[in-house]
């Protein structure tokens, strides 16, 4: 199968593209420099120059393919094109500019599903994209039969997923696959990654209120590897989670960090806690486990590689004291 596959080189896109190649798939992945276009055809797949704001060169990939999975985001401001990193910046005050931001991010990515959609409907081809579940309405276990909930912490992205499930009724066979916030291996940890950076710089590994708020997680590897079952035989309009991990508790995560790096581990008012996260502080008080159960009897899809802790001390172990 022809494959475009957007953040080729990511972190979790690259999997992805290891993944299809391995398993014979011709792949073509979205880079935005020659490095990266290096990078991609190391591993055997070909490169295509350009960013998810150029539509012209989306529409050009994707209709020379079978399929798209889609795991580019802007997850930094240098992701976005000089215009649009001025309106955030001058859009307004600087308190709203995490705000402006994600909207500027979810408005490029929901125009990129639409144009996929343009040109695989009419050879009715497969799109994947990739989906938080931090947009998952929190305080309750997700199941795939649940909708995206517009007013949670990652809510915002709501409008990327009901772009890509509209285009079912043009005859794309479109799947999402959420990810939790927690994707990893032995050198990245997701959101963690983020959280041990506070905390070599601040000398405390904190949690918010009483730390029972849970996370998910899963193995990079394993979330590439279901990202290739659902292009392989995901049912159109499904819904699967790349959950190896349902429900971690914040506070043992914390405690970890603490522990790894030798920093007193300390509960935070939400006051604090807004202190001491910044932009971070809603996702790390969210409440966000997530049950898979209904992915892996649907695709066989079963998780075989390290969990959270054991990649979380080998990162630690082998980073620069």
């Amino acid at each position: 199968m022809r494959v475009f596959v957007t953040g080729a080189t990511g972190f979790i896109g690259s999997a992805v593209v290891r993944s299809l190649v391995h398993a014979g798939h011709e792949v073509t992945g979205l880079v935005r420099s020659a490095n990266a276009a290096a990078s991609l055809e190391a591993l055997e797949a070909r490169a295509c120059r350009g960013t998810i704001e150029d539509l012209h060169v989306l529409r050009r990939a994707a209709a020379a393919a079978d399929g798209v999975i889609h795991t580019a985001f802007f997850h930094a401001l240098s992701h976005a094109s000089l215009g649009i990193r001025l309106r955030i910046m001058c859009g307004g005050l600087p308190t709203n500019i995490v705000e402006r931001f994600t909207t500027a991010a979810v408005g490029a990515e929901r125009h990129a599903i639409e144009t996929f959609g343009g040109a695989l409907e009419a050879r009715k081809g497969s799109l994947i994209i990739a989906f938080p579940t931090m947009a998952m309405a929190p305080g309750r276990l997700a199941l795939e039969t649940d909708a995206a909930d517009p007013g949670a912490v990652g809510g915002l992205r709501a409008q990327s997923e009901k772009a890509a499930l509209d285009l079912v009724r043009t005859g794309v066979s479109a799947t999402v696959v959420r990810l939790p916030p927690l994707v990893h291996d032995e050198t990245r940890l997701g959101l963690v990654t983020r959280l041990i950076k506070i905390a070599r710089r601040k000398r405390i590994s904190a949690y918010p209120g009483d730390g029972n708020n849970r996370w998910a997680a899963v193995h990079r590897l394993d979330a590439s590897m279901l990202f290739r079952s659902a292009l392989e035989s995901g049912e159109a309009g499904a819904l699967y989670h790349a959950v190896a991990e349902e429900s971690i508790p914040f506070r043992d995560i914390a405690e970890a960090i603490g522990r790894h790096l030798d920093v007193r581990v300390v509960p935070l008012s939400h006051e604090d806690a807004v202190r001491h996260f910044g932009w971070l502080a809603p996702f790390v008080s969210a409440d966000n486990p997530v049950s898979s159960q209904a992915t892996r009897e649907r695709l066989g899809w079963e998780p075989r590689h390290p969990p959270l802790m054991n990649d979380l001390a080998a990162a630690l172990h082998n980073a620069p004291r």
